[in-house]
Order: structure tokens, then sequence, then C-alpha cells
């Protein structure tokens, strides 16, 4: 059995980058992975939740993050297409992100829906779940984005991490500005990697902004 370490899943990471034609760009770069990572060890995550897995190239950079820490790591992803897909349709990962995750050793830290985030996050909001960091990179229309977002919102700490990639994409940016003009959310910081990944990290507000007065809304 690999022991789980930063060092690991590092160089299973560069390897995965370098071998396998065609990960970037459906997958995050080394310069969005590396401020995902940075981001954990800024807040001192210790449970992180992540709606998208593909080949888990953000999914290690995430878990490096948690081991550089050093905390009892945890992680949830949450992805539909790891196999066959909403349609039961064959998809072009086969199970490859979780077979990367077995061989940097840390499968056992992760732990996997094979559903969509949209199920996946109410349910465990029912179970009375929080977390330190949410990475969103799944549904990239406005309203899969927006109900990822709602759903952060109150899985997250007070004050906690939304990591947002793709806000390039008009549904993605306008879904963040809802939450920024609404619910007190602030971005924090943000970047690109060449067209394809622009990415922005919000920072969370109180959960008491959900119980808000119902005429009180803002354009965004």
């Amino acid at each position: 059995m690999i022991e789980p370490s930063a060092e690991r899943v590092r160089a299973v990471r560069e390897q995965l980058l370098q071998r396998k034609p065609g990960v970037f760009p459906v997958a995050i770069g080394p310069v969005e992975g590396a401020a995902l990572r940075d981001w954990v060890v800024r807040e001192g995550a210790q449970t992180t939740l992540e709606a998208g897995l593909a080949w888990a190239v953000g999914t290690l950079f995430v878990l490096d993050g948690l081991l550089t820490v050093g905390a009892s790591v945890r992680h949830v992803a949450a992805d539909p297409w790891q196999f066959r897909g909403l349609q039961s349709h064959r998809t072009r990962f086969e199970g490859a992100g979780l077979a990367v995750l077995e061989e940097a050793g840390v499968r056992d830290l992760v732990e996997f829906h094979e559903e969509e985030s949209q199920i996946v996050f109410p349910r465990l909001l029912s179970e009375g779940r929080e977390f330190d960091l949410v990475f969103l990179d799944a549904n990239h229309r406005f309203e899969g984005v927006f109900v990822d977002l709602f759903y952060a919102g109150r899985l997250l700490r007070d004050g906690g991490i939304v990591f947002v990639d793709d806000v390039q994409l008009p549904g993605v940016r306008r879904a963040v500005d809802f939450f920024v003009a609404n619910l007190g959310w602030t971005v924090e910081d943000g970047g690109a990697e060449g067209a394809e990944h622009e990415w922005a990290i919000v920072r969370t507000g109180l959960r008491d902004a959900y119980l808000r007065p119902y005429f009180e809304f803002v354009e965004f």
C-alpha cells in the first residue's frame, strides 16, 4: 500500500500532464492548479468539496494542498461522467480519474459520488456536512453553476472559499455575479491560463444572508 504523500501526488500529476494528450484544456493547467493548491494551503483547509473529477488533475492539486497542510485529509468529489455519464453513454474518461487517484496512493482520501453535483450537494447538506473550500469545475451552464454555488455557500463554513473555474464563460460569470451582489460574497482573486481557462476565488459571506427579507434583491 502506498502511503499518501504530497510528493507522490505531485509526481503522478506531472506525469499525467506530460503523458496524456488532450488533458488540457479539458482539465485545469499547472498555473491554475498551483493557485488552487495555494488557496487550500492558505485557508488551512481540512475538508474540501469538488464538482467535477474528469482526469483528477484538479483533485490532485487539492490533495497536494491538503497533505501539505498536514491535517486529517478528506476530499469529496461528484462527477456523473467518470464512467458512463447521464444517459449511460461511454465517456472519454472510463474511470481514468479514479485510476489516477489509485496510482497516486490517495484513492482512500477521496469520497467519490458518481452523480451530478446538483444531486450530491443537497444530500451533503441534509447530512450536516461542512467544508472549508469548494472547487467548481463541472456543469458550466448558468443554472448548473448557480445551483452549485447556492449549495456551496450553505455547505461552507462562514467565510469559506469557492474556487470557480471557467468564469470566462458568460453563464458562469453571471452566476457568480448574483452571489456577489446579493449575498455579500467577495471576489478575492483570480487569474487566467490561456484563452480556455479563467478562474475566480470567491469568499462567501454569512450563511444568515440566505434568510434575508424577501423584498431584498440587487440586479446583477
